[in-house]
């Protein structure tokens, strides 16, 4: 009987042995799928994040784009604006130098007109025929096409002012 119990008592100790690394077995079956399933969660959230990334590269690039096409249409634009403000410079030229040329024929005309005004009639008359007889004159009245500011044209053009 000695035996038996002797035997009894090796079997439940294999037994124990047996559940005991089963369950060793188990845990390290568990903490194996642990770590498969955080390696697999980890893989995942890198993946996901390289695409992140990825998403965040691709709407900088068209970003980038955008911006240079704006820049282009605004060198464009200001190039366009500083050709139209140099014309428009050069006409300003040619115009103030128009103005200032008839501003002279104006105050010609104005000189001839005050001066006829205050003659007389008959001093207009007797001058006249005077510079008729005689064919000398010492004012250029008589003859107001011989005048040097009547015989010249207006010299401004647009093209003297053109800026490149």
């Amino acid at each position: 009987m000695a035996s038996s119990s002797g035997n009894s008592n090796s079997s439940s100790s294999s037994q124990l042995q047996n559940s005991g690394s089963e369950e060793d077995l188990h845990q390290q079956n568990m903490m194996d799928q642990r770590k498969r399933k955080r390696k697999e969660s980890n893989r995942e959230s890198a993946r996901r994040s390289r695409m992140r990334k990825q998403q965040h590269l691709d709407e900088l690039v068209a970003q980038v784009a955008q911006l240079s096409k704006e820049n282009n249409q605004i060198l464009n634009s200001i190039n366009f604006t500083t050709h139209h403000y140099l014309n428009i410079q050069a006409e300003n030229s040619v115009l103030r130098a128009q103005m200032m040329e008839l501003s002279q024929r104006l105050d010609y005309l104005n000189q001839i007109l005050s001066y006829l005004n205050t003659m007389s009639a008959s001093e207009l008359v007797y001058e006249t025929d005077q510079c008729f007889e005689t064919s000398t004159c010492d004012h250029g009245f008589t003859k107001p096409f011989n005048l040097p500011y009547l015989n010249q044209p207006i010299m401004a053009s647009p093209d003297m002012f053109q800026y490149y």
